[in-house]
């Protein structure tokens, strides 16, 4: 690993700042793989801990009306077999979730304008009647229906904006405005929702400085949840033989948020270990500390298809709980029991990093 890089390193931990070229020489730096996830588990184990928060997925409907190129669920792929689950079946769901110890609910589908404000209103407020933090996966919708499922009680929304490079955004998700993805994500961090966003590594085009241009982004948006993964081209989309994207890339970037944006909640994906065997293990020894098990039932899991190869779709709920508990202990951490909000720290310089 280059001296520079060495120092850059150090200078990250203790500072939480970067230039857009430092970044772009980390993340080009394979040699710096290790060392930057060391210091990230540092940053990570000083700001937010040893526990790992588990927070339980429910993929409701698998129905979108957007047409993104690297998206399985996209609307003119024939092949997904749709679902839709009723409001009955989620809030189940969500019931279940807690006996297996999840504190928060994750309400995850395609832009399915089926479940309208009324719809999904009822069925937060029927969650949050259990005493669970509800996150909400639904993507763009207008201010109003934001306002008003805050208001119903919903905690958190991700929006994984997948790049911050406008024509890059425009290429892959035709139809769709970089400016309107962009809006959705300050409005939601006006209405004081804990807001997530992230990357996907690998889209064809994509440079290492557009990467850096997305960290330093998430940091002057002040995400509270950031959410990386690689490319896994699906067969049924028209980036179906891209390349993949490099896990050790997006590690690198996993890890340099972390030291950029301290405070932050950082799930290991799925994407990683479907990659990579362990590979949530490696990413939560890489400055991450969330893992978002699936608790969705029977082949709803498998008709969730976001990626051809996605792990444990053949397991229940049960096991994906008592597997990831199992391995967090292996690991020397412990699954966290409180709702996994973000903590507002003084970002002073950690001198013992």
């Amino acid at each position: 690993m280059q001296a520079e890089s060495t120092a850059l390193i150090a200078r990250a931990a203790q500072t939480h700042q970067l230039t857009e070229q430092e970044l772009v020489q980390l993340l080009g730096d394979a040699a710096a793989t290790e060392p930057l996830a060391a210091a990230a588990d540092r940053v990570r184990h000083a700001y937010v801990g040893d526990g790992v928060h588990l927070r339980g997925l429910i993929e409701f409907s698998n129905i979108c009306r957007q047409n993104c190129m690297y998206c399985g669920l996209r609307r003119d792929n024939s092949r997904v077999e749709r679902y839709r689950l009723e409001a009955e079946a989620i809030v189940e769901l969500a019931r279940k979730a807690k006996g297996y110890g999840y504190r928060t609910v994750v309400l995850q589908s395609g832009e399915d304008v089926y479940f309208t404000v009324p719809r999904l209103c009822a069925i937060i407020r029927a969650i949050k009647q259990l005493d669970l933090a509800v996150t909400l996966s639904l993507g763009e919708r207008p201010r109003e229906e934001y306002a008003a499922w805050r208001a119903a009680g919903a905690d958190r929304y991700l929006l994984r904006i997948e790049t911050t490079d406008r024509a890059l955004y425009e290429q892959y998700d035709p139809g769709m405005s970089w400016a309107n993805r962009d809006r959705c994500l300050r409005d939601l961090r006006e209405l004081g929702y804990e807001v997530g966003t992230g990357t996907l590594v690998g889209l064809p085009g994509q440079t290492l400085s557009m990467l850096a241009k997305d960290i330093l982004y998430y940091q002057a948006l002040d995400a509270d949840m950031l959410g990386i993964g690689p490319l896994i081209p699906n067969a049924d989309t028209p980036l179906g033989t891209a390349q993949a994207g490099d896990f050790d890339l997006t590690r690198r970037m996993v890890s340099l948020l972390r030291l950029l944006l301290p405070e932050a909640n950082i799930p290991a994906t799925t994407a990683m270990e479907t990659m990579r065997p362990r590979g949530r293990e490696i990413i939560l020894a890489s400055g991450a500390n969330v893992v978002m098990p699936n608790v969705t039932e029977g082949d709803y899991r498998r008709k969730y298809a976001l990626y051809p190869g996605k792990i444990c779709v053949a397991d229940t709920p049960a096991d994906c709980r008592a597997c990831m508990g199992g391995r967090i202990k292996a690991m020397g951490r412990y699954v966290a029991t409180d709702k996994g909000f973000r903590k507002h720290q003084n970002l002073k310089e950690q001198t013992a990093l």
